[in-house]
């Protein structure tokens, strides 16, 4: 099995779970803040 190199990562402020940098996210990372869209939906409530 391919092991991924070391990625980057980032904990979401709204589940607070950690994330992984994801290809789609390669030009605008330093933006990114929720790891889903769901969270992003929800930043008003915590999960």
């Amino acid at each position: 099995m391919h092991q991924k190199p070391n990625l980057p990562s980032k904990t979401c402020p709204v589940c607070h779970r950690p994330f992984t940098w994801r290809k789609k996210w390669a030009k605008d990372w330093e933006a990114v803040r929720y790891c889903s869209e769901r969270c992003r939906r929800n930043r008003g409530t915590p999960l």
